[in-house]
């Protein structure tokens, strides 16, 4: 956790600068998200930078837990909620292994451009199926590099080594939707957005 914190934290300034790279692509993920929410659904972002989805989502829910390994990204986060008199966001510092959640509390995890970063992702993927209610949805937006970049499972350790990019972890689109079938959810939507995205809501069966 601690190299990871530490990229993350390097880049946060610059991040929270940089534009959306498909700003259309990024507004429809927002609004097909917004069908599956409710005025009264608890959601936990895991991976949520600074913060930018969890503000834009605040609105439509009871409560976004926003958690980031980044304290630096975490911090950013909690100045834009309160530039935008967001009071229903709460910023944590936290991995999706070591937050704490009780069992099925949850409605609606999102998981956006963080699963591939994750060195369990499966077990990640484990874990929001046991903090979901039953019925509850997982978002997710993960660069499935094992499609069209499988070369980068060779150049990414390198990489890291060099502390030039963070742990990348390479699977396929067909690998991340089986795994989420086996962990027990039903893919409700899935959309390739370019050549490696792949943007997924799977439900927890009821």
């Amino acid at each position: 956790m601690v190299q990871g914190a530490r990229f993350w934290d390097r880049l946060a300034k610059r991040y929270s600068k940089k534009p959306v790279a498909d700003e259309a692509a990024y507004q429809k993920k927002l609004e097909v998200t917004r069908k599956y929410f409710r005025p009264d659904m608890e959601v936990l972002e895991f991976g949520c930078g600074t913060g930018s989805t969890a503000i834009a989502h605040a609105p439509f829910v009871k409560h976004i837990r926003a958690t980031d390994i980044s304290s630096a990204m975490i911090e950013i986060g909690k100045g834009k909620a309160e530039d935008a008199n967001i009071e229903n966001v709460t910023f944590e510092q936290a991995t999706i292994e070591d937050i704490d959640v009780a069992a099925e509390s949850v409605d609606a995890v999102l998981g956006l451009s963080v699963l591939h970063l994750i060195e369990d992702w499966e077990g990640a993927i484990d874990r929001v199926h046991a903090m979901l209610a039953p019925g509850g949805v997982f978002v997710s937006n993960t660069v499935c590099l094992g499609d069209n970049m499988k070369w980068f499972r060779f150049i990414g350790p390198v990489g890291r080594f060099l502390g030039l990019m963070p742990l990348v972890r390479v699977f396929s689109e067909r690998e991340l939707t089986d795994r989420l079938t086996r962990a027990g959810f039903e893919i409700d939507h899935q959309w390739r957005v370019d050549k490696t995205v792949v943007f997924i809501v799977a439900k927890k069966a009821v």
